[in-house]
């Protein structure tokens, strides 16, 4: 018998990992997974999470990349250099932990083709949440800290709505 929180905390990571990816997302997907690693298990967590990202870039790639491509035009250098290797350079940005999105205007503005994309996007991330859901079991970190670095990983998003100062005159 299946119990109801295990489905709904599955569930609930793959909402997360879609929110958390799609277009220029801010949330941090890394505390959840982690957090995710022990309760739901290690190939269960990176698999739900790969799922929820792949979703994101098939989302992304169906609602942005055609009006991308049509404003940024042909690129210069960096688009030669993304041209040599488009698949492993998307797996290898999903492996660290830099952000995605510089990579995922790369493949849009190459017109890359969404089925490659999907793949490069799920053979760079499915590595990266095995060994972030691995780390959650191996280091059991209790909920508040996982909250903290949450809280953390979201400052520096936090410079962008910033508070009114008032005017001094």
């Amino acid at each position: 018998m299946v119990t109801f929180f295990p489905m709904l905390l599955a569930v609930a990571l793959l909402g997360y990992a879609f929110v958390s990816n799609v277009a220029l997302a801010v949330l941090p997907h890394e505390p959840m997974v982690i957090w995710c690693g022990p309760r739901l298990g290690v190939f269960t967590t990176a698999l739900i999470a790969t799922a929820g990202t792949v979703a994101a870039a098939w989302t992304d790639h169906r609602l942005f990349a055609r009006s991308i491509s049509r404003r940024m035009g042909p690129g210069g250098t960096v688009q030669r250099w993304f041209a040599r290797a488009p698949f492993a350079v998307l797996a290898l940005s999903g492996l660290t932990p830099l952000p995605f999105f510089p990579f995922k205007l790369l493949a849009f503005t190459a017109r890359y083709p969404r089925g490659r994309y999907l793949a490069a996007v799920a053979a760079g991330r499915l590595p990266r949440y095995l060994l972030l859901a691995w780390l959650g079991v191996a280091v059991r970190l209790p909920t508040w800290a996982l909250a903290l670095t949450c809280l953390l990983l979201l400052i520096p998003i936090l410079r962008v709505f910033r508070w009114p100062t008032p005017n001094a005159s």
